[in-house]
């Protein structure tokens, strides 16, 4: 891994929306890089405001994009910002903020700002990705995807609706489960499979929930964004696979909705080494 240069220009993107990352925590994040007279120049909250283009990033002469926000806003960013070539600092402003822990050693920002500057070092990281889409964190697919809308109701705490949006997922999730073509180990239909990115490949999880108990089960984890615990029935390491049936199938990008076509062809990659990793072990 190649030394992280020091931070100089900076843009700073978060989103008040995603789990912890209130103003307050923004003001304080802004304070810790003033005080060690970094430049921000420019400031996104997304998504209220537009996120920044290459183009507006190099104009304003940035080589890094602090992003203090969940996993969606981050893949959103990474997505619009593709063909960038600055460094990114991830910072655990989500629910889950998975991303921030495969990078930092601690989920506290200001320690993770101090790191950096410290021993911080570039690295790639691995993604899954179906034509344009791609998942740093994690894909979801089947089913039992569409839980995704009452974990929003939850965290908008738009309690009244959540029973509407279950009562839609708790249908879909007991319906035809989805098949996939091309692992041998997964010749069921599942109500939900998560493919995770590896150095390897792709980590492929099978979820056959089919009693009201296990559907409960996988219906809360997704609600209360905790779907990474839900117990998968198999697991292989795969290059690729392809969604069957006849129907679109509901695929989450890192939390993100995406509906893909039947047939469509789900592979992996690796990033540049962008992402500005702290962790001592890797130093």
């Amino acid at each position: 891994m190649p030394r992280g240069d020091m931070m100089h220009r900076l843009w700073f993107i978060t989103n008040p929306g995603s789990g912890t990352a209130t103003q307050a925590k923004c003001d304080a994040i802004e304070a810790a890089f003033r005080e060690r007279g970094v430049d921000l120049v420019g400031r996104t909250g997304f998504p209220e405001d537009a996120l920044p283009t290459a183009t507006q990033l190099d104009e304003h002469r940035v080589d890094t994009v602090i992003l203090f926000a969940g996993d969606g806003t981050i893949n959103a960013t990474l997505d619009a910002l593709r063909d960038w070539q600055g460094k990114f600092l991830i910072l655990p402003g989500g629910t889950m903020n998975l991303l921030a822990k495969g990078l930092h050693d601690t989920l506290d920002p200001g320690e993770i700002i101090t790191a950096a500057y410290r021993r911080s070092a570039t690295v790639a990281l691995p993604f899954v990705e179906a034509g344009p889409n791609r998942a740093y964190v994690g894909l979801i697919l089947g089913p039992a995807a569409h839980w995704f809308r009452a974990r929003e109701e939850v965290r908008k705490r738009r309690f009244a609706r959540l029973w509407r949006v279950a009562r839609h997922a708790w249908t879909r999730t007991f319906g035809r489960g989805l098949r996939i073509v091309g692992v041998p180990g997964l010749r069921r239909g599942y109500q939900a499979v998560f493919a995770h990115p590896d150095p390897h490949g792709i980590e492929l999880s099978g979820i056959d929930a089919r009693d009201w108990r296990s559907i409960i089960e996988l219906g809360w984890t997704f609600a209360s964004g905790e779907w990474a615990t839900a117990a998968p029935v198999t697991r292989v390491i795969v290059a690729q696979f392809t969604l069957g049936g006849s129907k679109p199938v509901l695929g989450l990008f890192d939390g993100e909705p995406v509906t893909l076509d039947p047939g469509t062809r789900i592979g992996c990659g690796i990033s540049a080494q962008i992402f500005i990793d702290t962790r001592k072990e890797d130093m």
